[in-house]
């Protein structure tokens, strides 16, 4: 069964529609719920519906397809981005949208996007033009719910510990043992978690709470951070079933006691709470590309600061349910990548057959010395006309990640990501250093064409994917953490070495001396804006140090995360943000402004 796409929509130009407006002429014939149901085979109790949208019962799905051999799977980075980004999202719609057109069974598996960047300069990360996700509007403000199930349960943490740090400081041990309650002792000068909520709000980045009288919480200093940081979204994105999330949601340390032993979920006894908020984000989101190919929407943790993956759930019930299954990685290849190949991979046990570097001209030249590229501003001349010299000296960013994604044994393959302003002699010599440093390559007009402008792409993935997979990790797991941290600092970054603070290094020698988190993964945080930990460092910078400052412990996702440079858990918004565009046709009824 195939869905048959309108002339409306065909004859639509990105160039003129604003993306929220390409999407409404697709979405008038999107198919419906009972569609996707015959299309896809699945059961009538393995759907959970959602208004025009539903979630899939993942337990109930992966049991039915669990001796189906799995597809191909074809993740998706980056080169260095500019702050405009270069287009991963709309590279996989429109590989899923290419392969459609050739009658392959495809699919995918995406992050579902923040509000923050969704309201700020970024927009939402639904792609664009003709390579989109739809319904927009749903995908963009909250979906069916993943994201404010985890700020609730991770807020509950914090309303747990607060509230028992005022009581031990009320009650006497008699008193507290009259409530069930033991003494946690717990250390204000010591909490590991702070508050969190889905928008850039740097205001909230410091914070004092418990003002007031004995009865209005416990006095002390915290913190918020974006919930798309919060360890509760890194562990969605890698746990393998309901009972692996309940395990480790009470794991989770909110605190340490006044002594350094851990304060956890457990001991507030809140895990089994937070699970209950939780407990149907384990489920995907279905939804289609602009030329209706399904693709699952599930989880969304940023790179830069978290593992910036969608699930290992959506992989694995993606990888039963097409031949194809496209997944992307948050930002560019020293971050997302690094955490798909090294993270998620281990945890998942899947083996990778393709990754496809997005790349544009534009970003290729801010690599090679051009002007600074400012979200909100026009670009400058050189970026809108020829300059081969620019582009040529900015060409090693692009392989210098070749380089990196072949270190895992995975096959690489570029994709140009076509811009109008690009000309034949600048994606001639994008395509000759591409293949010369060991990568297939591929033009692609996707965003302008759909499908049909990626046909090029699909045909040199589906060439790639008959490569057969050497898949090998970076470090092994019993690597000592200071070790694997300057092992990716110079074998992916390109750095000389890693220097750490005093109060750093110490942190993490207690780690690596404590059997406990012996088989924990590496979780760097660090600017998704250059290789460095300086985003204004273009290129490929040599002759650097990498400076870590910090290590996060997520005891429930087992993440150790080392923290580079002055990188913040909670964004800032910008003086241009994207909320003042969007807006309701009071009529209709619809959004508008989404982009």
């Amino acid at each position: 069964m195939s869905f048959t796409i309108s002339k409306k929509y065909n004859d639509a130009d990105p160039r003129k529609l604003a993306d929220w407006q390409v999407a409404d002429i697709a979405e008038e014939t999107m198919p419906s719920v009972a569609e996707w149901q015959d299309k896809l085979g699945l059961k009538k109790d393995e759907i959970i519906p959602y208004g025009r949208l539903c979630k899939l019962d993942f337990m109930k799905v992966i049991d039915r397809l669990k001796d189906r051999p799995d597809g191909k799977y074809i993740e998706v980075t980056a080169i260095t981005p500019t702050p405009l980004g270069e287009g991963k999202t709309t590279t996989s719609m429109g590989l899923m949208e290419g392969l459609g057109k050739r009658g392959k069974n495809v699919g995918g598996c995406v992050r579902q996007p923040s509000g923050g960047p969704t309201m700020n300069i970024k927009g939402t990360a639904a792609g664009g033009g003709k390579a989109l996700l739809i319904p927009m509007t749903e995908f963009s403000l909250g979906l069916t719910g993943d994201i404010d199930a985890i700020t609730n349960a991770h807020n509950l943490a914090m309303v747990a510990l607060n509230a028992r740090m005022q009581h031990e400081r009320n009650y006497d041990d008699a008193e507290l043992a009259k409530r069930k309650l033991k003494r946690l002792d717990i250390d204000p000068t010591n909490i590991e978690m702070g508050w969190v909520m889905d928008f850039c709000a740097q205001g909230l980045r410091n914070i004092v709470m418990g003002l007031g009288g004995k009865m209005d919480g416990f006095l002390m200093q915290s913190k918020f951070g974006i919930t798309v940081s919060s360890e509760l979204m890194a562990t969605l994105s890698i746990v393998r079933d309901l009972k692996d999330l309940r395990e480790r949601l009470g794991k989770i340390i909110v605190a340490y006691d006044k002594k350094g032993k851990p304060v956890t979920t457990t001991d507030l006894e809140v895990a089994g709470a937070m699970c209950a908020f939780m407990r149907t984000t384990i489920n995907p989101t279905l939804m289609a590309t602009i030329e209706y190919q399904p693709c699952l929407v599930h989880a969304g943790p940023f790179a830069n600061i978290a593992v910036g993956q969608s699930s290992i759930i959506g992989d694995r019930m993606g990888l039963k349910m097409f031949d194809y299954h496209i997944t992307e990685s948050g930002f560019a290849a020293d971050i997302g990548f690094e955490k798909f190949w090294n993270v998620k991979s281990r945890l998942s046990g899947l083996v990778p057959n393709v990754s496809i570097l997005t790349s544009t001209i534009r970003a290729l030249k801010m690599h090679g010395g051009g002007p600074a590229v400012v979200a909100g501003r026009p670009l400058p001349d050189d970026y809108t006309k020829e300059n081969l010299q620019l582009l040529e000296k900015g060409i090693v960013n692009m392989t210098h990640l070749i380089g990196v994604i072949k270190k895992s044994g995975i096959s690489p393959v570029v994709c140009i990501n076509a811009f109008h302003t690009d000309t034949k002699d600048e994606i001639a010599m994008v395509r000759k250093y591409a293949e010369k440093a060991g990568a297939r390559c591929a033009l692609s007009e996707h965003w302008l064409k759909g499908g049909d402008g990626a046909l090029e792409l699909a045909d040199v993935v589906m060439e790639a994917c008959k490569d057969k997979p050497n898949f090998k990790f970076l470090y092994p797991l019993e690597m000592p953490l200071r070790q694997r941290v300057d092992t990716i600092a110079k074998e992916v970054y390109g750095a000389d070495g890693v220097s750490w603070t005093p109060e750093a290094e110490a942190k993490a020698k207690r780690l690596e001396a404590d059997p406990n988190f012996k088989d924990f993964t590496t979780m760097m945080v660090k600017t998704h804006l250059s290789l460095t930990h300086d985003p204004t460092r273009k290129g490929v910078p040599k002759g650097w140090i990498l400076p870590v400052r910090d290590v996060l412990i997520f005891a429930g996702a087992k993440f150790l995360c080392p923290m580079t440079g002055s990188i913040s858990l909670m964004p800032g918004t910008s003086s241009d943000p994207a909320f003042r565009r969007i807006d309701v046709d009071v009529n209709t009824g619809k959004v508008m402004g989404l982009f």
